[in-house]
């Protein structure tokens, strides 16, 4: 929820409202902002508020790549065969080249799991120039680059390919160490643990890529949940109003029509077939009418029962402790309405994951954890014109950051 508001003007169903459609991410993704961006006043945002204001799919799509960036630098345990290869004798211009090449590599390695993580096409470049490192590596025996290889093509080749391409690596470097003679015990136990390396390489590279799609997806489904509850509010009072009115207007239509025939012919007739149209007319104003006010004399209790299940339903944990039954109908109605703007406002324009409602001798205080740093003043037909609707009947409508990191929508009206 934010003070700048962009639903349409206050009204008890948030499906009069009209909503702005959420900018859409070109990627499947949500970029994360880099950290030390500007803030909205001129300050520059850091790491903790940079996490503290990021999205529930950020911090998914953080754990996921950050686990796997720890399996990549597995491929560093190739530092200790060269310490060892340079104490044998190896020159230590080799090695030293050899230890650089092996941290650029690892490094490197890291890029393409967040290219496919966006989304991105294949990065063929990054993947050659890993590739061929890798090879360059095996000349001096680090053989460990080859599984954060493998690993970084998984997400952008078939599963079959990569099976072969790890199954034939392998195999090749078993025949490297019988061509070379070395002892069938070293040998065995090399391949074991490259083996291994490869397996948790690939599958933890494949099971994290689709955790991160199923993670989106269900984003994408909890967003498209809530706009469907407003779409389907939408639609229940265009039937609402199609059932009242079309009967209605079909017949003043047709009234007025016959009364226009026989205007020419029978003036006095058709003089009194449109006042018959006209109290026709009256009486489908006065049946608007008295709908419209049906329709704003909402039931608070079923409103927030309402809400805490459209909130629950697209992530947001709500809590609510509400005292009605000492309330007037008229201050019931538009604490209701201020509850479904707040509601509205909480899934169009935060980030929150907790929100609560708490009414008490007339008091709202609905709150969330979805807004930091600075906002902007409230829309004129958002919260600004809902709190000059609220001051009309006596009351006060507040709404800004709190010093505890919240936002707080207030709204007191007379009990």
């Amino acid at each position: 929820m934010t003070p700048t508001s962009k639903a349409g003007p206050a009204d008890p169903q948030p499906a009069l409202t009209d909503p702005k459609p959420a900018p859409t991410d070109p990627q499947p993704g949500p970029v994360i902002p880099e950290a030390g961006a500007a803030a909205g006043d001129g300050r520059r945002v850091g790491p903790l508020r940079r996490v503290r204001g990021a999205t529930k799919l950020d911090k998914v799509r953080w754990v996921i790549v950050y686990s796997t960036d720890i399996v990549t630098l597995l491929g560093l345990i190739g530092l200790y065969p060269l310490y060892v290869q340079w104490q044998m004798g190896l020159p230590a211009a080799v090695a030293g080249g050899a230890a650089v090449l092996l941290v650029i590599f690892t490094a490197l390695c890291t890029r393409p799991f967040r290219v496919a993580v966006r989304g991105g096409p294949r990065p063929t470049k990054l993947l050659a120039v890993t590739g061929a490192l890798a090879l360059l590596l095996a000349v001096v025996a680090v053989v460990w680059a080859l599984p954060p290889w493998l690993g970084a093509l998984t997400p952008f080749v078939r599963r079959r390919t990569i099976a072969v391409v790890s199954t034939g690596s392998i195999v090749i470097l078993a025949l490297i160490g019988v061509l070379t003679g070395a002892r069938l015990a070293d040998m065995l136990a090399l391949v074991l643990v490259m083996t291994f390396l490869t397996v948790l390489a690939v599958v933890a590279t494949w099971a994290n890529l689709r955790l991160w799609r199923l993670a989106h997806e269900a984003h994408e489904g909890e967003e498209a949940l809530a706009r469907l509850a407003v779409s389907e509010e939408r639609l229940r009072f265009a039937r609402d109003l199609n059932d009242l009115l079309g009967q209605s207007l079909t017949d003043v239509a047709a009234r007025a029509g016959h009364a226009e025939e026989r205007l020419r012919v029978d003036p006095e007739a058709a003089a009194a077939e449109m006042f018959e149209v006209r109290d026709l007319a009256r009486r489908s104003l006065r049946e608007v009418r008295a709908v419209v006010q049906n329709y704003r004399a909402v039931d608070l209790d079923e409103v927030l029962a309402s809400v805490r299940a459209v909130l629950e339903a697209a992530g947001v944990r709500c809590a609510v402790r509400a005292d009605t039954a000492a309330l007037s109908p008229e201050s019931r109605t538009l604490l209701a309405t201020v509850v479904r703007e707040g509601t509205t406002n909480v899934l169009k324009h935060s980030r929150a994951e907790r929100c609560e409602i708490r009414i008490e001798d007339g008091v709202l205080e609905m709150s969330n954890d979805g807004v930091s740093g600075p906002v902007g003043p409230h829309a004129p037909n958002g919260l600004a014109g809902l709190a000059e609707r609220v001051r009309a009947a006596g009351g006060s409508l507040e709404a800004a950051p709190t010093p505890e990191g919240r936002y707080l929508l207030r709204a007191a009206v007379p009990a």
